[in-house]
C-alpha cells in the first residue's frame, strides 16, 4: 500500500472541505484563501473525524501512483489555506536590482535593458534592498504549486553561475563553485 496515500490529512480548525462528488472537485478553504483540485474518478474522499482520507479500489499501479499524487496535493492544499508558503530569492551580483509597483516585478540583473514580470493576484510580493545586502525577493501564497513555478519563471531569467556565483538564488542555496582557470606556467 502507498505509504503517503495511506496518511491521512488533518483538517485544522478554520479550514473547510467541500467535496463535490458528481465532478469529483475538492474546494479547500481557509483563512488564506480558496483552492480548487480535480480528483482522478477511481480515488474516493471521505472526511472522519476531522480528517480527510483517500481510498483507492485496488493495487493497479496507476490507482497506486495516483493515490499518493492526490493525498500530497490535497495536504498541500489545506496547509496553503491555513498558513501558506513563502519563498525568498536573493540577486546576487553587482548592480543586480529588483524593485515592485503593485504585482509587476522590475528586475535589473545585469543585461542591457531591465525585465519586466507581471505576476498573479494570488501571489503577494515584496521586493527589499538593504545597504551591504543583496536585494531580496519575498513572494508568499497558498498556492504552492503557483507558487514554485513563478519562482522558477524568476530564476530562469539569471541561473547562478558556478564560476562567480553570480545569478537569482533561493535564501540558504548552495551553489556549486568551480575552480576556473588555472594558472600558466
Amino acid at each position: 500500500m502507498s505509504r503517503i496515500g495511506k496518511l491521512p490529512i488533518p483538517i485544522p480548525s478554520g479550514v473547510t472541505i467541500q467535496i463535490d462528488e458528481t465532478e469529483n472537485r475538492v474546494t479547500v478553504k481557509g483563512p488564506k484563501g480558496e483552492l480548487v483540485q480535480t480528483v482522478n474518478k477511481k480515488i474516493k474522499l471521505t472526511i472522519e473525524n476531522g480528517q480527510l482520507i483517500l481510498l483507492r479500489p485496488d493495487d493497479e499501479r496507476d490507482s497506486r501512483s495516483m493515490h499518493g499524487l492526490y493525498r500530497a496535493l490535497l495536504n498541500n492544499m489545506v496547509t496553503g489555506v491555513s498558513t501558506g508558503y513563502r519563498k525568498q530569492l536573493e540577486l546576487v551580483g553587482v548592480g543586480y536590482r529588483a524593485s515592485n509597483t503593485d504585482q509587476v516585478l522590475e528586475l535589473s540583473l545585469g543585461y542591457t535593458h531591465n525585465i519586466f514580470l507581471q505576476l498573479p493576484q494570488e501571489v503577494k510580493l515584496e521586493t527589499k534592498t538593504e545597504r551591504n545586502k543583496n536585494p531580496m525577493i519575498i513572494l508568499e501564497s497558498a498556492d504552492k504549486q503557483l507558487l514554485g513555478q513563478v519562482c522558477a519563471k524568476i530564476r530562469a531569467f539569471r541561473k547562478p553561475e558556478p564560476y562567480k556565483g553570480k545569478g537569482v538564488r533561493f535564501t540558504g542555496e548552495d551553489v556549486r563553485r568551480k575552480s576556473g582557470k588555472s594558472a600558466a606556467k
